[in-house]
């Protein structure tokens, strides 16, 4: 427990450091691919969450989902890609060759849909080839080019205002 602590806060502030010598890069085309990162400790609603996206444009085969959990059992199977903070080095390495693909993925639309940091998941976004990335106000807003204040538990709320400023700034 205690060493789990401080394996997060020296790669939390490996993350402040990358965070300020990282330059921000804007979209100019419409999006097609997305990336979408759950972190299902607590929401447990991704099936609704992916059809909305689904509903409102996006491709189900553009669509790559990759799931986070804080109890992660390697033996269990799961429906889409899942890993756990056991895949997290000290180095602020992920150790996940499904993570690392994710990781090295050009999306055009990266989804961080969790409002709670954990080390694993800011790194997950850090590092994320994601030419336009989202995710909750909640998070440092260094992280996203664009924050939806709303909690995740009210994802109808999240995707409707997702798709509004999309469509303002002409990405769909």
């Amino acid at each position: 427990m205690f060493l789990n602590f401080l394996k997060d806060f020296f790669v939390k502030r490996k993350l402040k450091k990358k965070l300020q010598s990282s330059k921000s890069s804007a979209l100019d085309k419409k999006i097609q691919t997305v990336g979408l990162l759950i972190d299902e400790s607590y929401f447990f609603q991704k099936e609704q969450l992916i059809a909305a996206l689904i509903a409102n444009g996006f491709l189900e085969k553009n669509i790559t989902t990759i799931v986070y959990r804080d109890k992660f059992k390697k033996k269990e199977s799961y429906a889409q890609p899942t890993f756990g903070p056991n895949q997290l080095q000290w180095n602020a390495q992920i150790s996940d060759a499904v993570v690392t693909d994710f990781v090295a993925t050009k999306f055009d639309l990266l989804v961080s849909y969790y409002d709670i940091e954990k080390a694993i998941l800011l790194l997950i976004t850090l590092q994320s080839q994601a030419d336009f990335k989202v995710g909750f106000s909640a998070i440092d807003n260094r992280l996203n080019h664009f924050m939806i204040t709303t909690n995740a538990e009210s994802f109808g709320v999240f995707v409707s205002e997702l798709f509004r400023y999309l469509k303002i700034l002409n990405k769909i």
